[in-house]
């Protein structure tokens, strides 16, 4: 099961390296510096107040058709029509909800058509995920490595396209930018479609029988508040920022140019935790021992994203001038850029260890428990928010992001920890933390007081020792690389 998930992640890790950090770098970064400051932080407020409200769309019907169609993959045809009807019908009821709200809210005019258009985007985006989850349950990993960068394939070729020719880059709209998503998801949720239908023998039909979706709404529900309090503590910062403050859509500009990579160093977690959610659920429906995938994940994702962390913290500057310089924001704010974007990204390891234990304990079912850890967060989350935010803007709410991603990554690692009897090995531990120590001095000897070579020379050198340590540590094993490329070319011979 090791070689197997190894194989399959690396894949979805290169496909999507090709892909996604090119939107995030070129595409949604150009469409900020391009578009007025408080058109792009009107964006990503309603973005996230979709994001929020995204329970009521997804219901948790992913996870729970991910769980159930990796024990049991010859329910597929019959689960389908009604999972797929249940989720039309709450794509209704999510815009209707979701748009009501934005008018509570104060927005206004253009305001609610722009949200409108976003809340369409979330909509066939959910629809993507639902289909791709299938086809993960299926174990057809590198089919839904392939779907998951579509929609972004598509968006660069036509987003690229409006801001470089010159006609349309003059007077390209955030709104543009809205509709192109929209019709990208689309196609990607299409094409996703056609590609079940090859692999998974599902038919395009509908169960809109009352019972048959309360059904599956009743099953999804416990997974559906489990979404609701994770989207609120992972995106209210953005919504709180934007309200509370009297600068708040210039504040939520830079909260935006800031959260934009972590979001993008993100993808990473969510790869493995898409794989590991079918992965656990069927190993752990066989009784087999999910230690070793665990430890596993934790060393390929936690090391790299704690160099992530470090090298965000000593040089947030020279990355945040590197893509912002330009932007009207970045030269009047240029301190806050490098605050926030350095506070949040310290929040990346954290992030991690959630994706791997939280995606264990829900395939796993231990939903109540998940439920009652994530209300918490929430809880925390808000009152922070609302402490620090009027007073320190969107550096308040990067300190409360920082807080609780971190202290929730823990409680989720226990919770996992004693609900699945998962042995504590100490050594391996303090190796990580043995790491963590390490590269944050070498991060501070390279960049703050080795003067002589230039940033981008102190950038590289903190970068190659941090990922050398990562063998020291042996974190990565050059042996197990060796057996691994060995059993490959005898698999391709």
């Amino acid at each position: 099961m090791q070689r197997f998930f190894v194989k399959n992640i690396l894949f979805t890790i290169a496909v999507n390296l090709l892909v996604k950090p090119v939107w995030v770098l070129f595409i949604d970064r150009s469409v900020q510096n391009t578009v007025s400051a408080a058109s792009y932080g009107t964006y990503q407020a309603l973005f996230s107040l979709g994001i929020i409200f995204q329970t009521v769309l997804d219901f948790g019907i992913s996870n729970y058709n991910s769980r159930t169609i990796a024990q049991d993959p010859s329910r597929l045809p019959v689960l389908f029509p009604a999972m797929l009807s249940a989720r039309l019908v709450l794509m209704a009821i999510y815009i209707a909800i979701a748009w009501t709200w934005g008018y509570i809210l104060g927005y206004r005019g253009w305001e609610l058509g722009l949200l409108a258009g976003i809340l369409f985007i979330h909509s066939l985006n959910a629809l993507l995920s639902f289909i791709r989850s299938n086809v993960s349950a299926l174990h057809r990993f590198k089919t839904d490595a392939l779907l998951s960068i579509t929609d972004r394939t598509l968006m660069i070729l036509i987003c690229g396209f409006l801001l470089v020719y010159p006609p349309t880059a003059r007077v390209f709209r955030i709104q543009w930018f809205v509709i192109t998503q929209v019709v990208c998801y689309f196609i990607a949720a299409a094409a996703g479609y056609i590609v079940l239908r090859r692999i998974g023998k599902v038919k395009l039909s509908f169960s809109f029988s009352v019972p048959e979706i309360m059904k599956v709404v009743r099953s999804s529900f416990p997974y559906a508040l489990l979404i609701f309090l994770m989207s609120i503590y992972n995106r209210a910062d953005a919504i709180m920022i934007e309200r509370m403050t009297a600068d708040g859509k210039h504040q939520a500009g830079i909260w935006a140019a800031a959260f934009r990579l972590l979001d993008m160093a993100n993808i990473l977690g969510l790869m493995f935790a898409t794989m590991l959610l079918p992965v656990f659920g069927r190993m752990l429906a066989r009784k087999e021992d999910v230690q070793p995938i665990v430890k596993l994940c934790v060393n390929m994702m936690v090391p790299f994203a704690v160099m992530v962390a470090v090298a965000a913290l000593y040089f947030g500057g020279d990355i945040m001038y590197l893509l912002y310089h330009s932007g009207e924001l970045y030269n009047s704010e240029a301190r806050s850029y490098q605050l926030v974007f350095s506070c949040l990204m310290l929040s990346f390891p954290g992030w991690c260890l959630m994706y791997v234990y939280s995606t264990l304990l829900t395939a796993n079912g231990s939903l109540k428990a998940l439920n009652i850890i994530a209300f918490c967060g929430v809880a925390f989350n808000l009152t922070l928010n609302y402490i620090l935010v009027p007073e320190y803007k969107a550096f308040g709410g990067a300190i409360t992001s920082l807080a609780t991603q971190t202290g929730l990554a823990f409680v989720f690692m226990l919770f996992a920890i004693r609900i699945l009897k998962l042995p504590v090995n100490i050594k391996w531990t303090m190796a990580h933390i043995g790491y963590a120590l390490l590269i944050a001095g070498i991060g501070y000897a390279i960049a703050e007081m080795w003067q002589g070579p230039s940033r981008p020379v102190q950038f590289v050198l903190f970068s190659v020792v941090s990922l050398a340590l990562m063998f020291v540590f042996r974190f990565v094993s050059v042996q197990n690389l060796k057996k691994l490329a060995v059993r490959d070319m005898g698999d391709n011979a």
